[in-house]
């Protein structure tokens, strides 16, 4: 058995292999450094090991599979160790032209498309094709498989690159683009099918029930699948799911499933949902506009059902599928469709760069966060929304290492928050007393620093100075503390977390003295 690397080697020890792989098939080692600092979206490694005539590079991810990026932002995985991609790359010269063939054409038709891509290669550049291909494949212990059996394996490699080789611009965050055009699944089939497998399940055996029941991520899936998928002899099911799910609280899933029992239209499911959203606020804001009367309750749910729900999952936001797909433990699938949901937000998305925030911070992906949040942030009109998205940025920022930029984020949110300076009366123009009587003082109106955004931003700027300490950032930390002190000093009620948030600032300020040797 042969080291993954053994051919990549072969070809570093021998120049002139690597003379033939670099002229007549374009994989040049000594092009192996792309034109752009790029990184996974998953944060595994990956080595650039060569490149071509056109900027593109080859890189060699964790696992041995290997991923082509172009220069024009596009990427995809071409095979699951370098001596498949290599096998690829020899055995179909001018790969890049055939990715999106239909492999149901037929055999006449492809062998004919390869033929005359080879043909022109010889015309132009490489007369020894055939001499050389037999020489590289002979020297590295390479087969050489039909140009079809390529293919194949070429696009089932480019299917494979999304999530875990997506590929990213490593400073502004930003996915290439799929080197291929080829079909995928949407991504609400690949989160939903345990969901219907698990629905299956229970209408072939009621025994898998409760204890499918009883897992808040499956119950969820299938609570899904049985939107999508409704049958009369459901009921039972959906009454347990409903059960269950109010033992959670009050989630979107619980009204899903209070709407798709309520749409049964049953009395005693009347009685049992009026008395749940009369045993908590949080319930009865749930089941907004909940009928007093059972004959009513099938026209509550139909009406929630055509708002909310339906019955096409092509239709659903694709948040509902990230976040079940985050809760399903598929977090670089999540990850993937947030990262391109972002690359296409625009101006109007505002609301969807908020929620974009949120779901990235749930993934503990900080750095997607913050590019999500610092475009929320940008998008705000309104002095209060623009300034507490400041302080949310910073707090991700302080999160993620950045002290010195969650301190400038808010130093500009205490700005916007603050707002202009009232305007300086003229001096050039005499006081004039004319004896009037002065208007009683009106109520205080508390600012926003005496509230508890005050007290928010003074927590920032506290946590943020002890972080710029521990980061040796010593004058973002002094600058910080003093921001954080001076609002801590001017707060009405400060609390007793920040009090010990400022005395840990100031702790870190000062290096623990050496010990005695």
């Amino acid at each position: 058995m042969t080291h993954p690397d053994h051919a990549l080697a072969v070809l570093r020890r021998n120049a002139d292999l690597a003379g033939l792989a670099a002229g007549t098939f374009d994989f040049d080692l000594e092009r192996a450094e792309h034109g752009e600092e790029v990184r996974l979206a998953s944060g595994a490694p990956l080595t650039a090991v060569a490149g071509d005539d056109t900027g593109g590079t080859y890189f060699v991810c964790a696992g041995g599979a290997v991923l082509y990026a172009s220069s024009e932002g596009e990427a995809g995985l071409i095979g699951a160790g370098l001596d498949e991609a290599l096998e690829i790359l020899f055995g179909l010269p001018g790969w890049r032209d055939h990715i999106d063939l239909d492999l149901t054409a037929g055999g006449d038709e492809l062998e004919a498309v390869f033929d005359r891509t080879e043909d022109g290669i010889r015309d132009s550049y490489g007369p020894g094709l055939d001499a050389d291909r037999g020489t590289l494949l002979s020297g590295l212990g390479l087969r050489r498989l039909p140009r079809r059996e390529l293919l194949r394996r070429l696009q089932e490699s480019l299917l494979r690159t999304e999530p875990e080789f997506l590929l990213l611009n490593a400073y502004e965050g930003c996915a290439y683009e799929p080197l291929d055009r080829l079909p995928r699944p949407p991504l609400w089939r690949t989160v939903l099918a345990p969901g219907r497998a698990d629905l299956a399940r229970i209408r072939a055996d009621h025994g898998h029930r409760d204890a499918i029941a009883g897992d808040p991520v499956r119950r969820a899936t299938v609570l899904r699948a049985a939107q999508y998928d409704r049958q009369p002899g459901d009921l039972r099911l959906l009454r347990t799911l409903l059960r269950d799910e109010a033992r959670r609280g009050p989630t979107e899933e619980l009204r899903l499933a209070a709407v798709l029992v309520a749409l049964h239209g049953e009395p005693e499911d009347h009685t049992w949902l009026r008395s749940l959203r009369e045993s908590d606020p949080d319930f009865h804001f749930l089941l907004g506009g909940f009928p007093d009367s059972a004959p009513a309750l099938t026209r509550w749910a139909a009406e929630f059902d055509e708002s909310d729900y339906g019955q096409d999952p092509g239709e659903e936001h694709e948040l509902t599928w990230t976040a079940l797909a985050r809760r399903q433990g598929r977090t670089e699938l999540a990850r993937a469709a947030l990262i391109h949901m972002l690359d296409g937000t625009g101006p109007r998305d505002e609301a969807l760069l908020g929620c974009l925030a949120r779901e990235f911070e749930a993934l503990a992906d900080l750095g997607q966060a913050i590019r999500a949040r610092r475009l929320h942030a940008s998008l705000q009109d309104d002095a209060d929304r623009r300034g507490t998205a400041l302080v949310a940025l910073a707090s991700l920022q302080r999160r993620h290492g950045e002290a010195e930029a969650a301190r400038q984020s808010l130093e500009r949110a205490v700005t916007v928050l603050d707002g202009p300076p009232p305007p300086t009366p003229p001096t050039d123009q005499p006081e004039l007393d004319l004896g009037l009587a002065l208007p009683e003082p009106s109520c205080q109106t508390l600012t926003w620093r005496e509230l508890g955004l005050g007290a928010r931003v003074t927590e920032e700027y506290l946590l943020t100075a002890r972080a710029a300490a521990q980061l040796g950032l010593h004058e973002t930390a002094r600058s910080a503390l003093r921001s954080g002190r001076a609002m801590l000093d001017a707060l009405p009620h400060p609390t007793e977390n920040l009090r010990r948030a400022a005395e840990a600032a100031e702790a870190a300020q000062t290096p623990a003295a050496p010990r005695p040797a």
